[in-house]
């Protein structure tokens, strides 16, 4: 079969064969690609019909509300957790969080180590030792203010220890 139109675009001696099988091919690639969109709107129009299962617009609109009032609520609640948890941190800095004991042998004649050194430190290694030296006569207790990990009168060897011990610890 001659077309003039064919033989104007240069495919005169086309058999008209090859393009009915072409038309085929794409009649049934469409006919797939209109099957495949056909199950997908199938699969949502489920899940629609699903989500307004027994519900109207206006009791969707008081559900949406629901959950914007929900929603406003947890907000107010995690505003004043966050408050809560910022004041917990502001004064868990200046409670004691470090502490070390070294007992020691004041009197080398006492014996059992009777005697220790307390040191008690918050985060800044702000606090204090408490030094308690026990001897035959009775037990003396002496304490000693601790600022940025100084003291402002010397230490002893044992007092020194103990704060180098507390300002390690974790």
């Amino acid at each position: 079969m001659n077309s003039k139109l064919f033989e104007s675009i240069g495919l005169g001696n086309l058999d008209i064969a090859y393009i009915f099988i072409f038309m085929l091919v794409c009649i049934i690639a469409l006919a797939v690609l209109v099957i495949c969109q056909m199950n997908q709107n199938k699969k949502l129009r489920k899940k629609y019909e699903k989500f307004l299962q027994g519900k109207n617009a206006k009791s969707l609109e008081d559900q949406i509300t629901e959950l914007c009032e929900i929603h406003d609520i947890l907000k107010k609640n995690s505003d004043v957790h966050t408050k809560q948890i910022k004041d917990l941190y502001r004064r868990h800095k200046t409670t004691f969080q470090k502490s070390a004991i070294v007992k020691y042998d004041a009197f080398k004649e006492m014996g059992g180590k009777l005697s220790f050194c307390l040191a008690m430190l918050d985060e800044e290694n702000d606090g204090f030792i408490l030094n308690s030296v026990h001897s035959t006569d009775g037990c003396y207790s002496y304490t000693k203010r601790i600022t940025k990990g100084e003291s402002d009168v010397p230490l002893g060897g044992e007092e020194q220890h103990a704060l180098e011990k507390a300002m390690n610890a974790e």
